[in-house]
């Protein structure tokens, strides 16, 4: 081999000489193939007699980050800052009001029909029982309004008008003794007889008895032997029964009312009212209509102690 064989391949590259010539007569080395320019040193001679290394893996492209990590979080702050503080419009404000006006007015309405929902299940003789009471009531009222005009009528044209309002002082003051119990008084009425020989009967179901009384009309009421007046009270005993204004009254207890008897009983039998609700406890009750009963119970005035007349 000539000593242009042994040139090294490396330095022909990097200096770029020309290629020398060959002699006559010689097969011509096949040219080198020429290697990618890299600065890295290149990559010695593969050994035949050793294994092959592994290729090494590729590495992983980079991912590319996230474009915004604080995405929600952010998302959230908005949502906060939107919400609070409130920024409320005048339209806004307008719309509020009128929708909690609508919701008042539907709650009063469904809580004045659940009001009369013990009427809807009340059989239609109750009813017209009902209805009849209230314009019994409605009569009786418009008949003191007459009278009362009448007395003045009569006060203006007597005259006498001193007599004439001495007199129907008189009267008047008959009617306030009626009611403060200090006169006896008799008319129609009814008479409504409690029997309770397993002491059911409590202070409350005479109060309630006697409030369903007053308001169908009673003018005089007297249980057993008391008066019933402005100020009287019911307390139940320890031992058993129920004590009147401090006076304690055995059975069964006997109302004596004087009223109109149509309003009366109609008033106690009403769905609900004082007899059903004794009838539950298993307490008998009787109902007894008289075209004329005394209520003679009286009561001792008290003094009054602060109460004085006003000066006009």
């Amino acid at each position: 081999m000539s000593d242009q064989d042994d040139v090294n391949p490396d330095e022909t590259e990097d200096e770029q000489q020309p290629e020398p010539e060959q002699a006559p007569g010689t097969t011509p080395d096949p040219e080198p193939t020429p290697e990618p320019e890299s600065a890295a040193d290149p990559e010695p001679a593969a050994d035949p007699d050793r294994a092959p290394e592994p290729e090494p893996e590729p590495e992983p492209e980079p991912q590319p980050p996230a474009e915004h990590p604080q995405a929600p979080s952010d998302g959230r702050k908005r949502l906060r800052s939107a919400l609070w503080p409130p920024r409320i419009s005048r339209g806004q404000l307008v719309v509020a009001l009128l929708l909690f006006a609508l919701g008042l007015g539907l709650a009063i309405q469904v809580r004045s029909t659940n009001d009369h929902s013990a009427l809807r299940g009340a059989r239609q003789e109750d009813l017209v029982r009902i209805l009849d009471e209230l314009d019994s009531r409605q009569q009786r009222l418009q008949q003191e309004k007459s009278q009362l005009d009448q007395s003045l009528t009569q006060l203006q044209s007597s005259s006498n008008q001193a007599k004439e309002a001495q007199e129907q002082t008189r009267q008047k003051a008959l009617e306030l003794g009626v009611l403060a119990g200090t006169v006896k008084a008799t008319g129609p009425g009814i008479v409504l007889t409690v029997d309770d020989p397993q002491g059911q009967v409590k202070a409350d179901m005479l109060l309630d008895t006697l409030q369903e009384l007053r308001a169908a009309g009673a003018e005089a009421i007297q249980i057993n032997d008391v008066r019933v007046v402005a100020h009287t009270y019911f307390t139940d005993v320890p031992s058993g029964g129920v004590q009147i204004d401090g006076k304690t009254v055995a059975q069964p207890y006997r109302f004596t009312v004087i009223g109109n008897p149509q309003d009366l009983t109609p008033a106690l039998n009403i769905p609900g009212g004082i007899v059903r609700t004794l009838e539950k406890e298993q307490v008998a009750t009787n109902i007894s209509e008289q075209q004329k009963v005394t209520v003679d119970a009286l009561v001792v005035p008290t003094p009054q102690q602060f109460a004085k007349p006003a000066a006009k």
